[in-house]
């Protein structure tokens, strides 16, 4: 039987302290920010570094990125593990744990892919070692999105959730612009043979510092008080389960919802920021120090708009400016790739921070609209496999896929159909989507136990 807390739950959940918050907020992102940091330092370099150095020669550019791209995917194919096994442990031992784990895993893999022996010093065991470390990544990447944004989104108030949850978001492209950073200043003051030696293996190395960092602030934040009442239920209540069969007996509905609002997303995004590097330099020839500018240029633009979006999603809601996204994203391809053929920065650089903005149109609000989907004891586990499968047939696959076309017909135009279906089917997830903004996350857990023990709430 549910206790009283829950039964009782207040209408209004209480605010806290807005220091409380901020802190809760510096430690989701500062965590973030260095996940993040490590697992797009992986994707650049993927598109520069690895088809020259660790992986085997091949017969053109195309193929030498392709194969780099699919040691790539492999992170992505670990992602949803990572989001069962770590969201089963947020669940049932915190968020706080579950993060400072996942931090030191992926900070320790990224330093030990800076060590790495060429392809040419020890061979195939080169990329057999990437991707055992590449799998490692992905694996606590898996665990760490879900529990950044609800150790902010569950001490958020009900009419803000949104906008407090957009700034772990925002740590994305700021992971994304430090990597994107020390990689171009590398190959700026360093010559290609320099670069390709060693000057790429810095960037891996400096992971250590931020990680650090990051684990002493994540140390310093307490639960939620709302999950600490959901493990004391849990510890009377035997039968209240957790974890991946409990969230997908219970709500599958939401868990299938959760994964089309996310696939338009990620296939967008990895298309701007990762196949957009592989096009403008090796199908346009491109300066490599150029392209990374542009890049890094537009991540500044990104985590903005995201914070912006946040916002504007607690006063309009979540679906309108989510089913905009979607559209407007579906077209960026035909229009996008025209404007990068004309090697003119301004109308690169516009394509890009274009592409960046609707992207965050429906990203800010990822965390608030799927925190609201799954009660305490479950969001954990829900919201990690919602966001995390998705990635395997979504971003894995969009900078492989977009690549192989170009290198087949040498257009653009089937990475334009391909995001332009994706964007079909995310709005069609919104529309079937229940407006949840100002939702109470307590109603939501006292709903979960009438429904669960048939006590009405």
């Amino acid at each position: 039987m549910a206790t009283s807390q829950t039964q009782d739950a207040p209408a209004s959940d209480p605010a806290p302290e807005r220091s409380l918050l901020r802190r809760v907020v510096a430690a989701s992102m500062a965590g973030t920010v260095v996940e993040w940091y490590d697992f797009f330092l992986y994707s650049t370099a993927s598109a520069l570094v690895f088809a020259k150095v660790l992986l085997p020669e091949m017969d053109n550019v195309y193929d030498g990125i392709i194969a780099a791209f699919v040691t790539y995917a492999v992170g992505f194919a670990a992602r949803p593990l990572g989001g069962i096994v770590f969201g089963h442990i947020g669940d049932r031992l915190g968020r706080k744990y579950t993060l400072q784990l996942t931090i030191m895993l992926i900070g320790i893999a990224t330093v030990l892919m800076g060590c790495l022996p060429t392809y040419n010093q020890i061979g195939v065991a080169a990329p057999v070692l990437l991707v055992l470390l590449r799998f490692v990544q992905g694996l606590a990447l898996g665990g760490e999105w879900g529990g950044a944004v609800l150790l902010v989104g569950e001490h958020a108030p009900n009419d803000r959730r949104a906008t407090w949850t957009a700034w772990p978001q925002a740590a994305v492209p700021v992971g994304n612009l430090l990597a994107t950073l020390v990689l171009t200043v590398m190959s700026a003051v360093l010559t290609e043979e320099a670069f390709l030696s060693w000057g790429w293996r810095v960037a891996f190395w400096l992971s250590a510092l931020v990680v650090v960092v990051g684990y002493w602030i994540r140390r310093s934040v307490s639960e939620a008080p709302i999950f600490e009442a959901a493990r004391a239920e849990q510890a009377e209540e035997k039968h209240a389960g957790y974890g991946v069969v409990e969230v997908l007996r219970r709500y599958p509905r939401a868990v299938v919802t959760g994964m089309g609002l996310r696939f338009a997303e990620n296939i967008m995004y990895y298309l701007v920021v990762a196949f957009s590097i592989v096009y403008l330099k090796e199908g346009l020839g491109m300066d490599t120090t150029q392209v990374l500018s542009l890049v890094a240029i537009a991540h500044v633009s990104h985590f903005v708009v995201i914070l912006a979006v946040g916002r504007v999603m607690d006063g309009v809601g979540r679906k309108p400016v989510y089913l905009a996204g979607a559209i407007l994203g579906g077209t960026w391809g035909f229009w996008a790739f025209p404007l990068l053929d004309t090697r003119d920065t301004g109308l690169i650089l516009t394509a890009i921070i274009v592409g960046l903005v609707f992207h965050a149109m429906m990203y800010a609000g990822q965390p608030a609209i799927m925190a609201e989907m799954f009660p305490t004891r479950t969001r954990y586990s829900g919201v990690s496999i919602s966001y995390q499968v998705t990635s395997i047939f979504a971003g894995s696959l969009a900078p492989i896929l977009a690549t192989t076309w170009l290198k087949t017909t040498g257009h653009w135009w089937p990475t334009a159909v391909y995001l332009l279906v994706a964007g079909l089917i995310t709005a069609v997830a919104v529309v079937s989507l229940r407006e949840t903004k100002g939702a109470s996350l307590h109603a939501l857990d006292a709903a979960d136990a009438a429904e669960r023990t048939g006590v009405a709430a």
